[in-house]
């Protein structure tokens, strides 16, 4: 390629980038250039809008599109897959040059929302090969699904919506277990501190039983009755495997 091309294609990207700005290539009619442009804006908002959808529900039309355009014009991709653009976006709204004044819990939202993207867009499918899903939860050593991703965040991001923008954080943590089922579809389990550790240490198990592990949060948490959190432990142990979190037991 010549330079004299390189600098053409500069010229012409950077006006795709931020038409109301840069300089129009040499040679090319404004209304034909116009319609190139907006059609890459369009494809890439429509695509962000529903990868995001209740960040896009909760900002105005004005804002949004200040946001997509500074995304267009100023985010340096690293990746040429038109599907991988929802993970640029939160690379994009991370970086904090978003152009106008966003809720605190924007950057949180979009997290939760790219988390569900990501579990939806994963190749990988539920595999049984080695999980017994007959025997007892309680006395085998539990198989965590690897379509699951525990969660912290300082907001209620799960609640967020249109009818609900918080404007103070809370004084508690929100903890979620985001997860795709063999049905592919996605769901959500919030969780409270006390079963967040569990499921925690239900993840990074390797030898213990779920019996053992219960038991070990009742010690950290020096109940004076076990059995009362081994009780609640079997409950919710048995929640998540009815949701596809917990697959089975080791054969």
């Amino acid at each position: 390629m010549t330079k004299k091309f390189i600098k053409e294609v500069e010229i012409f990207t950077r006006h795709m980038r931020d038409p109301q700005n840069a300089a129009l290539p040499d040679g090319i009619e404004s209304r034909r250039i116009s319609l190139y442009s907006e059609l890459i804006f369009n494809n890439i908002e429509n695509l962000i809008s529903k990868s995001f959808p209740v960040l896009r529900d909760i900002t105005s039309g004005d804002d949004w599109n200040i946001i997509i355009r500074n995304f267009i014009k100023n985010h340096k991709s690293k990746t040429p897959y038109f599907p991988k653009a929802p993970l640029e976006f939160l690379k994009f709204l991370e970086k904090k040059q978003i152009g106008i004044k966003i809720p605190k819990f924007y950057l949180e939202l979009a997290h939760y929302e790219w988390i569900e993207i990501s579990l939806a867009q994963d190749m990988r499918e539920l595999c049984f090969d080695n999980v017994d899903k007959d025997s007892s939860l309680l006395d085998g050593i539990p198989v965590v699904s690897p379509l699951t991703e525990a969660l912290v965040y300082n907001w209620p991001v799960h609640r967020i919506s249109s009818d609900f923008c918080p404007k103070v954080k809370p004084n508690e943590l929100t903890y979620l277990v985001v997860y795709r089922d063999i049905f592919f579809d996605i769901g959500f389990i919030e969780l409270n501190k006390v079963t967040a550790r569990l499921f925690q240490k239900l993840q990074t198990n390797i030898k213990k039983t779920t019996r053992d592990i219960i038991l070990n949060v009742a010690q950290e948490l020096n109940h004076p009755n076990p059995d009362v959190i081994l009780n609640g432990g079997q409950e919710i142990v048995q929640e998540l495997k009815n949701r596809n979190v917990i697959l089975g037991v080791k054969k």
